[in-house]
């Protein structure tokens, strides 16, 4: 393996099986693999440039961040989806003053229930984070040595620093440039193949079909990260694996442990076991009476059931219902 560090590829041309690196050399390919990853989403505001606004992405990203907190005791938040709600609990925990904006009406709504938001609205605000919910920010100006937030075309408030959690956007631009498919991200099969039998790409700046979900999705974790390139080298090693994993994810905030195993998307039935004020539960999602995933607090044994309940059978509401006491037991029936 030759790793060459600090270089970028500026083109690649699938006809002659090569990529042109910057700085004029260029390398012959038989099988290629793109794993770009992804970029922070940047504020798209007024003063949005700001030295003071940070973005967490990289290592560097996280100590700077941390070197500025000790300076500072007023923090804005803008994003209420993981990145910025894990900042703003170990912010809070340092001791300082936190504003959490999210432009949706709920908190990490794009990928949680509503039960799991109002969980996270009430552990938040119990700890002493001031959330502003449906505030679009349109400007940030410098007052002096502090940051004037405007939501929704007013004054909001004032603050020493903003840290922005907003979402990533998927490195495709290459693959798109190739005539590689791409949407949000680089369609990928369940061996990891884009649209040229040649060309393998695995992480976060993929869309695959995911069975659990029913439609094309991008996935931003650990667990597909890894698992998608070992599908990617096997196929281009000419193996048969194939991308069939249940997706699951886990997020730190205060005592609370979240780990989410499948994905909930669309569901119309919910079963809880537990109670959110005893701060340990687990929801369970069903669509057509199947089970499609579940959010387990502080709960791991229900999440490693349902991981293995999920990749080995179809259960139903009433299984998993009946089981509630023993899934470890159920899931290896």
């Amino acid at each position: 393996i030759e790793p060459l560090l600090r270089t970028k590829v500026i083109a690649i041309d699938r006809l002659a099986k090569t990529v042109s690196l910057e700085g004029g050399r260029t390398l012959n390919y038989t099988k290629l693999a793109l794993t770009t990853g992804t970029r922070v989403r940047r504020l798209d505001c007024e003063g949005a440039d700001n030295a003071q606004v940070h973005y967490i992405r990289s290592l560097d990203d996280s100590i700077a961040l941390k070197n500025k907190l000790a300076e500072v005791e007023r923090v804005a938040i803008i994003g209420g989806g993981f990145v910025g709600l894990e900042v703003a609990a170990v912010t809070r925990k340092l001791g300082k003053d936190v504003i959490v904006y999210e432009a949706e009406e709920r908190l990490m709504g794009r990928v949680v229930s509503a039960m799991l938001s109002e969980f996270y609205t009430d552990l938040h605000r119990k700890n002493g984070v001031s959330l502003h919910m449906g505030d679009r920010i349109d400007r940030v100006k410098v007052c002096d040595n502090t940051l004037e937030i405007y939501a929704n075309k007013q004054h909001s408030l004032d603050c020493d620093i903003i840290v922005a959690g907003i979402g990533a956007i998927a490195n495709d631009e290459i693959a798109l440039e190739a005539g590689l498919s791409c949407d949000r991200g680089i369609i990928v099969d369940n061996r990891c193949l884009t649209s040229d039998p040649d060309v393998v790409a695995a992480g976060d700046c993929t869309v695959h079909y995911n069975q659990f979900a029913g439609k094309l999705v991008r996935l931003e974790s650990v667990q597909n990260a890894v698992d998608q390139a070992k599908v990617a080298a096997s196929t281009m090693l000419g193996g048969e694996a194939v991308y069939d994993q249940v997706p699951w994810f886990w997020s730190d905030q205060y005592d609370a442990k979240l780990q989410i195993a499948g994905i909930n998307s669309g569901y119309d039935k919910y079963l809880t076991a537990g109670r959110p004020e005893d701060n340990k539960f687990s929801i369970f999602y069903f669509k057509d009476d199947s089970l499609i995933g579940a959010d387990s607090i502080n709960d791991p044994s229900s999440h490693m059931a349902v991981r293995k309940i999920m990749t080995t059978k179809i259960a139903s509401m009433v299984q998993i219902q009946e089981n509630l006491d023993d899934l470890r037991s159920f899931a290896q029936q």
